[in-house]
C-alpha cells in the first residue's frame, strides 16, 4: 500500500558525547504539504534536517522517505531517492553563470557514470530545463549573469532553482529567507507557496514568523531538542508552551 507520507521521521535521538541534540522527536510530512519546522535559535531544528539528509547519524530512531529507509544510507543516495536541499548559505559555482549552475544539476543523472557521461555533450535539454525554472523563481534576467555578481536575494533564488532542478519528492529549504529584507522575503515566499500549491512536498526551516505563518499550512516546533507542539499554525502560536519558548516567561 502506498504511503500517503512523503517523510516519517520516528523517535529520533541525536546525540552530540554527552550533549542531546535532539530528544526522542517524531512528525511526518504529508505528500504535497508544505510544513514550517521552527524554534528558537539552538532548538534542534539544523540538527534534525541534518538526519534527515544524512550528514549526522542518529543514534535512535527511523527516517523514511516515500516509504524507503534512509538509515544508513549516504547523502547522495538520499539525493537519488529524491531529496532535494537548499541551504542558508549559498555557494553556487562562481566560474559558471546562472543558467550553467542550475544546468549542471538539472544533469546529475548524466554523470552518475562518469565514462559515459563523456559522450553526452549535448546539454540543450538541460539548459531549457534550468531556463524554465529559473522562470519560475523569477531570475530569468540574469540567465548568463555571474553569481559572484548577483545580490543576496538573486543568489537565494539560484539554489532554489539548483535544488528544483533535481526534480525532488522533498524539497528541505534551511532559511531561506534569512538576511533579506521584508519585500524580498515575501516574493520568495509567494514562489514557495506557488511551488507547493503545484504539489511540491516542502519541510521549511525560517525564522520568519510573518512568513511562514503566511504560507504553512501546519507548524512543528521543538526547543530544547524536544517537540513542543505541531498542528495549525495559528492554534500552534496561541499555544503557551510555545509563546514561553519565544518570549521568555514571564
Amino acid at each position: 500500500m502506498e504511503s500517503k507520507n512523503i517523510l516519517q521521521f520516528d523517535g529520533i535521538s541525536v546525540r552530540f558525547g554527552g550533549v542531546t541534540a535532539v530528544d526522542n522527536v517524531s512528525f511526518h510530512l504529508s505528500k504535497g504539504e508544505l510544513l514550517g519546522l521552527i524554534g528558537p535559535n539552538g532548538a534542534g531544528k539544523t540538527t534534525i534536517m541534518r538526519a534527515i539528509t544524512g550528514v549526522v547519524k542518529p543514534q535512535e530512531g527511523t527516517v523514511t522517505l516515500d516509504g524507503q529507509p534512509l538509515n544508513g544510507k549516504p547523502i547522495f543516495s538520499r539525493i537519488r531517492m529524491g531529496l532535494g536541499l537548499s541551504q542558508q548559505l549559498v555557494r553556487p559555482f562562481k566560474q559558471m553563470t546562472v543558467i550553467e549552475n542550475v544546468a549542471f544539476a538539472a544533469g546529475a543523472s548524466k554523470t552518475e557514470q562518469p565514462f559515459f557521461s563523456l559522450f553526452k555533450v549535448n546539454r540543450t535539454e538541460e539548459r531549457e530545463k534550468a531556463l524554465s525554472l529559473l522562470k519560475l523563481v523569477g531570475i530569468e534576467k540574469v540567465a548568463e549573469a555571474s553569481p559572484a555578481n548577483l545580490p543576496l536575494g538573486f543568489l537565494k533564488r539560484l539554489e532554489l532553482a539548483r535544488a528544483l532542478a533535481l526534480e525532488p519528492k522533498l524539497l528541505l529549504l534551511d532559511e531561506p529567507l534569512a538576511g533579506l529584507n521584508h519585500i524580498e522575503a515575501e516574493k520568495l515566499a509567494d514562489v514557495l507557496l506557488k511551488l507547493n500549491q503545484q504539489g511540491q512536498s516542502i519541510i521549511l526551516i525560517e525564522h520568519n514568523l510573518k512568513e511562514v505563518m503566511r504560507i504553512c499550512g501546519r507548524l512543528v516546533v521543538v526547543d530544547n531538542g524536544h517537540k513542543l507542539h505541531e498542528g495549525d499554525p495559528r492554534k500552534v502560536m496561541e499555544n503557551p508552551a510555545v509563546r514561553d519558548a519565544y518570549l521568555g516567561k514571564e
